[in-house]
């Protein structure tokens, strides 16, 4: 019966706890008593075998319940790489698992398309500059046409200016001096319109400038555009997934690999607004991955969203937690706990405890054929949920009574029941 008790769940330990003091009880002699009367009634005379007792080791821990979450790990930092330019993924250099450096190229497309893209463009650049060479040399001719005009006007108005005195002498006749007048009248007129087709010309210059320019960036595109056909790692990290095959032809915008950098793992949960006030930025928080049962990672709470979804009422808590050695990767199933602000006391269950003031029997001498229990007043702290925390008397490790089968004395000698924790 009692090994079959053994087996069972713990809820079953009062039960189990019953039936092998009784079995104790049965082989000494004695009749088992409910705890509340033993602990209260007096001993009967003549009893004097040990006390069955049930005992726990000492640890630490909090009194107040611990928030858990589960949820996904992810990289600090992931950025997909998608092709920018159409064409056949003619190179692959990396694959899932594998760790790459800012700047390395991972991948390759088919440039030809778009070399051909940039000769084309490299050519109308050449065209547009040789319109402004023809441009600039109508603008010199148009500068010649006007030197030639002033100097035209220049000489007509001294021969104007000649005849016009010697009309007022009366050398020549007054025809002759309105002749020269008009003569220059003429040549001004020439002269300005000699000026204004320097002015338009030059302003064809300008505006086949403009075209260059514009030009200019065309090439820079298209060799940009050729440039895209060469696929580089933004970030230093570890390739998370393959999504293209050499052969396949990708479309502008199509996924081709996920990069991520997991020396940081990030992993956000969502918490109720109702548990909102027990977290806060920086505050520690035990990680466990189902992954790696045996690794216990300290992480802590770098951001709170600060708006909650209407319907759930729940926020987004963000937990970081490091991962030097990449062994931690992403997508795995974590399991968070918040620890509390008093996480390092020493804790007992409330059952411990007997008499006023609080006094707890500690075990001496566990591993000897008599073992003994030492009374023991301690300083309490907080209790809830069934535990009370220790500020001082008792250290982890200790093992203290839980539950006996008759009252306890200083210095008594006790019988360890099958259920006391082992040591």
């Amino acid at each position: 019966m009692v090994l079959q008790a053994i087996n069972s769940p713990r809820k079953m330990l009062p039960r189990l706890l019953g039936t092998a003091l009784m079995v104790g009880a049965l082989g000494s002699g004695c009749s088992w008593m409910p705890q509340s009367v033993a602990q209260s009634g007096p001993r009967e005379r003549g009893d004097d075998q040990p006390v069955a007792v049930e005992t726990q080791v000492v640890t630490t821990g909090s009194v107040e319940d611990a928030l858990e979450y589960t949820g996904t790990t992810r990289p600090a930092q992931s950025v997909t790489l998608r092709a920018q330019v159409e064409g056949q993924v003619i190179d692959l250099f990396a694959d899932a698992g594998d760790a790459v450096g800012s700047g390395e190229v991972l991948a390759r497309l088919d440039p030809n398309l778009l070399t051909v893209g940039v000769n084309q463009s490299q050519a109308e650049l050449a065209a547009r500059q040789a319109e402004v060479a023809q441009a600039q040399t109508g603008v010199s001719d148009a500068q010649t046409a006007v030197d030639q005009a002033q100097l035209q006007v220049e000489q007509a108005r001294i021969e104007a200016n000649r005849l016009r005195q010697l009309a007022d002498a009366g050398a020549v006749s007054l025809q002759d001096a309105e002749q020269a007048q008009l003569v220059l009248n003429t040549a001004q007129k020439a002269l300005q319109s000699a000026q204004e087709q320097v002015r338009t010309r030059q302003q064809a210059v300008n505006a086949t400038r403009g075209r260059v320019d514009s030009q200019r960036a065309v090439v820079a595109q298209s060799q940009e555009r050729l440039a895209f056909a060469t696929v580089r790692s933004p970030l230093s990290g570890i390739v998370l997934g393959r999504l293209v095959e050499p052969g396949d032809f990708a479309q502008t915008g199509a996924e081709l690999l996920q990069i991520g950098d997991l020396s940081t793992i990030k992993i956000t949960v969502e918490v109720s607004e109702l548990n909102l006030s027990s977290i806060s930025r920086g505050q520690p928080v035990e990680v466990r991955l189902d992954a790696f049962p045996d690794l216990t990672a300290t992480g802590q709470v770098t951001r709170i969203t600060p708006v909650a979804d209407t319907t759930s009422r729940l926020l987004p808590v963000e937990v970081t937690i490091p991962n030097p050695q990449g062994r931690i990767g992403s997508g795995l199933l974590a399991r968070l706990r918040f620890l509390g602000q008093r996480s390092d006391a020493v804790v007992v269950p409330t059952e411990a405890l007997q008499g006023e003031p609080p006094t707890l029997f500690v075990v001496q001498d566990r591993d000897s054929d008599a073992p003994k229990v030492v009374a023991r007043s301690v300083e309490l702290g907080d209790r809830s949920n069934g535990q009370v925390a220790i500020l001082s008397g008792l250290n982890p490790g200790e093992q203290v009574v839980v539950r006996s089968d008759r009252p306890l004395e200083d210095g008594q000698t006790v019988r360890l029941s099958i259920l006391s924790d082992p040591q």
